[in-house]
């Protein structure tokens, strides 16, 4: 039986999504200096469904990872050597039929403390060679400023982004890339999943949590985050002066949450949820805070310190679009406690007992994505670009050296077709770039066994194995998709 089909708008941007941490390696050479991803350790002992317990870090931890030069539980030190192989993967990624390629630029790799007055030139020098190499095989960069590779030395020295400081070290940094790349990329993003600071604040922003009072933490995690939003409105606002034409979204993970069901106290507890989730968008596209942001810091007695003109800052100079990652969708009860849980890379909630739950117990929910994005532009009527969601799962490769992923293929065939729906609805989408297009190391778990690609990379999650490249049957599906714009999902 068919799938219905969908009309894409023409020069929709079809293609993939990564992250430099992920998938690069090389993290101590040619003169990249250690970030916060370098410190992040596969934990074979820890059940990967404990969220708290894989994100967590300590201060000793972080002491260990500096003192240590190993590569097999720092899975991302090792990724999957995209930095020395990237030609044959964007070959196989032209080959699909990719319009686009997300990528980010690792802060480390040209300033590596973030503090140097001169940026390092090698890793310039990666990065043009990369854009070009794209270019050249018809695949536009859309390009991360900031996903989860903050150099270590500014979480050790500069508390994070706490420190008003590090938004000038940042903008410096865009600055640079912004020169050297004017005519190279035209979509940048500012901060990957920026909500994230609560859930992760040492990924997100720095913050080792066990060196500061446990009563300041919220409020110091708050103002880190309005350093973010301030560091985000300036490199807006320095990217459309020095290459004009080109386009800065802000990036969301969409936490989208359902009421348990109708009773009233449940559909308020989902409305606030999906509030809170908003409010890091909110300022990027409004240029203002929400006032329930300003009214809880006030019932709560947190205090964040505003720079002159930031307010102006951040009405002046707000994105152009609006991206975001969707992999799974929660449920809010008032009677939360009592019931089963699921998590995932996000948080945990109730279970929704109508969704399938992934072996990491993730949710399915395509039709989800549908209402995401529906939700999403009619709140801020901005083009919208889907630039995270996939499949986790563990493949087996047989005999043959086939990998048989249908399941993979069924997860995109229908939210694809979400998509679709949503755009025939009348939302304006920009594109899609399924996550992880090829397979990476995990940015929750640094399992390399946690597979989402069209690609199967030869490497175990202690970063063993020949490190070759395979199609699996996906690869083919996915460039027939692209092949069709979207009209043939069969």
């Amino acid at each position: 039986m068919g799938v219905k089909q969908y009309q894409f708008p023409e020069g929709f941007l079809w293609g993939g999504a990564t992250a430099a941490n992920q998938c690069e390696g090389a993290w101590n050479e040619d003169g990249k200096g250690m970030s916060v991803a370098d410190c992040s350790t596969y934990k074979p002992n820890v059940d990967p469904k404990d969220y708290v317990a894989q994100h967590g870090i300590t201060s000793k931890q972080v002491e260990e990872a500096m003192n240590s030069d190993s590569t097999e539980l720092y899975g991302k030190r090792h990724g999957i050597d995209f930095y020395h192989r990237y030609e044959g993967d964007l070959d196989l990624f032209q080959e699909m039929g990719f319009k686009t390629l997300r990528v980010s630029i690792q802060w480390t790799r040209i300033y590596p403390t973030g503090l140097e007055e001169e940026p390092n030139e090698k890793g310039l020098q990666f990065y043009e060679n990369l854009f070009r190499a794209m270019k050249q095989r018809g695949i536009e960069p859309l390009v991360t400023l900031h996903h989860y590779e903050m150099p270590l030395y500014l979480a050790n020295h500069y508390d994070g982004w706490y420190r008003r400081e590090v938004i000038d070290l940042f903008i410096k940094f865009c600055k640079t890339v912004f020169a050297r790349y004017k005519g190279l990329v035209k979509y940048w993003l500012t901060f990957n999943e920026i909500d994230s600071v609560f859930r992760h604040p040492f990924t997100t922003i720095g913050i080792v949590t066990d060196r500061y009072p446990q009563e300041k933490l919220e409020e110091i995690i708050y103002q880190c985050v309005h350093n973010q939003f301030v560091a985000s409105a300036l490199a807006t606002k320095y990217l459309h002066q020095m290459i004009p034409g080109a386009q800065m979204g802000c990036m969301l993970t969409r936490t989208l949450t359902y009421p348990e069901n109708c009773h009233p106290q449940n559909m308020l507890l989902a409305l606030k949820t999906n509030r809170e989730n908003f409010y890091y968008a909110d300022i990027q596209v409004f240029g203002e805070y929400p006032r329930h942001i300003l009214n809880y810091w006030k019932r709560n007695n947190i205090h964040v310190e505003f720079g002159p003109g930031d307010e102006e800052i951040l009405k002046c100079h707000t994105v152009d679009f609006v991206s975001f990652s969707y992999y799974m969708t929660m449920v809010a009860s008032i009677d939360a406690e009592k019931k089963e849980k699921v998590c995932g890379n996000l948080t945990s909630g109730v279970k929704n007992p109508y969704l399938d739950v992934t072996e990491w117990n993730w949710q399915v929910d395509p039709t989800g994505l549908q209402y995401a994005l529906i939700d999403l532009y009619d709140r801020y009527r901005k083009p919208l670009f889907i630039v995270e969601n996939g499949l986790g799962s563990k493949d087996k490769v047989e005999a043959d050296g086939s990998i048989i992923d249908d399941y993979r293929i069924e997860y995109f065939r229908q939210h694809i077709g979400a998509i679709g729906a949503a755009i025939e609805d009348g939302v304006d989408v920009m594109g899609y770039t399924p996550w992880g297009c090829i397979d990476l190391v995990s940015m929750s778990t640094c399992q390399m066994s946690k597979r989402y690609g069209f690609i199967y990379v030869d490497v175990d999650d202690l970063g063993h194995g020949t490190y070759e490249r395979r199609k699996k049957k996906s690869f083919d599906w996915y460039k027939k998709v692209i092949a069709t714009n979207g009209a043939d999902l069969d």
